[in-house]
């Protein structure tokens, strides 16, 4: 697909990092696979990771965690 952002490249199979906040809750998760564009660095993910990284970060935000850096690999 072509970048919504820039409008200047392809996408490709890539890894970003996502960053969520919540109130005090900061949550970084690495490696996440997305298309990533190559002129712009902008990052999409599919859905269903969408959905499995917001369970994650609820999850972790109903536990009192307010600071975390896990790699997406690890999720269950």
């Amino acid at each position: 697909m072509i970048c919504l952002i820039c409008r200047q490249a392809e996408t490709v199979d890539g890894l970003t990092s996502v960053n969520f906040e919540r109130g005090e809750m900061k949550l970084v998760v690495n490696s996440v696979p997305a298309r990533v564009c190559p002129s712009c660095g902008e990052a999409y993910v599919d859905e269903a990771v969408a959905v499995q990284l917001l369970r994650e970060a609820k999850k972790i935000s109903e536990a009192g965690t307010l600071n975390d850096v896990i790699e997406y690999n690890h999720l269950p």
